[in-house]
């Protein structure tokens, strides 16, 4: 086989690479060792930014997006028992996010790239990436039982943070930079009406809760909870039990309703530089990984793929590797300002293990700061319905 694009990978990174560079008229072969319902039907979080979204309506991606995701003009932030409502709208010149699960977007992805019968092939084994530092890469993998070699242009590794792509780079030539939090997520996804119309971050002495949802009827919930924690510890009674403390304040009501699902999600920072080697570039979470407390994980998989869909139309138009050559700075600045942030949402809302009195007080202080100034709400907003591109 013969493309001008390979893409291992088909999370949101590699699908909507496949869809940018369809639009500019270069072809690309998208492989994925996984069945097509694990990929749909795989639970991840679902905070689009204002960006990302007109992105995915301007690829014809948009139409169920906005007609069943829940568009939020703000969040709230909660800490002493009280609610703090930060405004998107009034402090961003109008933006928004969307609530929208991230295997929503494969569906709708998947679907429109199968329809127009543009190359997807779902369950391949043995893949391996060679000849990344010549000009004539390729992917071996085995499809249907047959042995298959795919020569590409150029490689994107879209294969998250365990896959084969990163490891095909030669030791010495990335940088790790690592930071595992010492906690970890405990979410539950239950079938009930959602308690607030938008998300609800709280601070309490007893940890950190979330309360979010993925539609009218479904809502997703999470505490503080130990990283190594046992699931089978937290019984729905106790969930709920700790969810109602932590986000107790006046006229609150929390919605329950029966859990369907139940996992605890470790909470770490990770980004490997550069994000190019020869031919293969890397895309989302095979460069970096973001705690969920910022919503970035998938915007900044977009934001990679956007970049380098970009460098490669202009490197098929006219043949200029000014935009492949700077790839890698480009998604890096804007990764480490998602790094910061969502750094800093973490820090100010968690409670660590080693934490003073005097900690807590600063947390305190923080989120009073935040909620009672104009420009450190803007901060926080603009951070949140997503960055510009320079």
């Amino acid at each position: 086989m013969r493309t001008q694009v390979g893409i291992v990978g088909a999370g949101p990174a590699g699908l909507v690479l496949g869809e940018l560079l369809a639009r500019a008229g270069i072809e690309a072969v998208i492989v994925e060792r996984h069945d097509r319902p694990y990929i749909e039907e795989r639970i991840r979080a679902g905070v689009i930014e204002h960006w990302a979204a007109a992105l995915l309506d301007e690829l014809g991606l948009g139409a169920r997006l906005r007609r069943e995701g829940l568009a939020h003009h703000g969040i709230e932030l909660r800490f002493a028992g009280r609610g703090h409502r930060i405004d998107f709208p009034s402090l961003t010149g109008g933006k928004e996010v969307v609530v929208y699960g991230q295997h929503e977007v494969v569906k709708d992805v998947v679907a429109a790239r199968l329809a127009a019968d543009r190359p997807l092939l779902f369950e391949v084994s043995d893949t391996r990436v060679e000849g990344i530092e010549t000009d004539r890469p390729v992917i071996r993998f085995v499809h249907e039982g047959e042995e298959v070699e795919l020569s590409c242009d150029f490689i994107t590794g879209c294969d998250g943070f365990h896959g084969i792509c990163r490891p095909a780079i030669p030791a010495g030539v990335l940088t790790a930079y690592d930071r595992v939090y010492p906690f970890g997520w405990l979410g539950i996804l239950a079938e009930a009406p959602p308690s607030s119309e938008e998300l609800i971050y709280a601070w309490s002495e007893r940890g950190f809760a979330l309360a979010s949802m993925r539609s009218p009827t479904i809502t997703r919930l999470y505490v503080q909870c130990p990283p190594d924690d046992d699931v089978a510890a937290w019984s729905d009674d106790r969930i709920w039990d700790e969810l109602h403390r932590r986000l107790a304040a006046p006229g609150f009501s929390l919605t329950e309703g029966p859990v369907l699902q139940k996992s605890i999600t470790a909470m770490r920072s990770f980004v490997v530089e550069p994000m190019r080697h020869g031919r293969l570039f890397l895309a989302g979470d095979a460069a970096h990984i973001v705690p969920p407390t910022g919503a970035k994980g998938m915007n900044l998989a977009l934001a990679d793929v956007l970049v380098l869909s970009r460098a490669l139309e202009a490197f098929y138009q006219d043949g200029g590797t000014a935009g492949l050559d700077t790839y890698s700075d480009t998604c890096l600045r804007r990764i480490w300002k998602a790094q910061r942030f969502s750094w800093w949402m973490t820090s100010m809302l968690h409670l660590f293990e080693d934490d003073s009195a005097f900690d807590r007080r600063r947390q305190l202080a923080e989120l009073d700061y935040v909620t009672s100034s104009t420009a450190a709400a803007t901060a926080l907003a603009e951070n949140y319905v997503g960055l510009p591109f320079d």
